[in-house]
């Protein structure tokens, strides 16, 4: 079953930004702080569905979307009405289709080449992209696991500090030390 067989060349583009699109304002809403991780993501799933959406278009190759069925098929003629001498070319006509065939399914490729391409360009430039977005995003997230530790050492020195002065004040109380 094809769910995509209604699709059209135009609509499958429109699909991938619209994927790409709906995954960073999810990612947005998930985690409002990281919004250059949201970046990253919605640039990531582009590429991806252009990947897809370029095999996609490669393994659906006789397809009229991608411009193919727009030239004539080829058809071999058919031998074994010649008379006399046509019982002798069976083999003959069965290569003759062979060659018509691959002549066929050379013209579907040469038709939905140029869309595929479009497609897998598109994720080529999405993961160039990618690159500086995903060095941004470990730069950003290198300071915020620098900033997190610096605070986790400052919190744990002032626990000491507190646990010390809790020591302090029981000791003048007279509280029994436990443990």
């Amino acid at each position: 079953m094809d769910i995509l067989s209604g699709v059209s060349g135009e609509w499958l583009k429109s699909l991938t930004w619209l994927l790409a699109i709906a995954s960073g304002l999810l990612l947005c809403f998930w985690r409002p702080r990281r919004v250059h991780a949201a970046a990253l993501g919605s640039v990531l799933v582009f590429a991806v569905a252009n990947i897809a959406a370029g095999v996609y278009v490669l393994s659906h190759l006789g397809d009229s979307r991608w411009g193919g069925g727009v030239e004539e098929r080829l058809e071999a003629p058919s031998l074994a009405d010649t008379p006399v001498v046509g019982q002798f070319l069976g083999s003959l006509e069965a290569l003759l289709n062979g060659v018509v065939d691959g002549m066929n399914e050379f013209t579907d490729i040469r038709a939905s080449l140029p869309v595929a391409v479009e497609f897998l360009a598109a994720a080529g430039w999405a993961l160039v992209v990618a690159v500086p977005l995903g060095l941004v995003t470990l730069v950003v997230s290198y300071r915020d696991a620098q900033r997190r530790k610096a605070d986790f050492a400052r919190f744990s020195l002032q626990v000491e500090e507190l646990s010390a002065e809790l020591d302090d004040i029981k000791r003048h109380l007279g509280y029994p030390h436990r443990g």
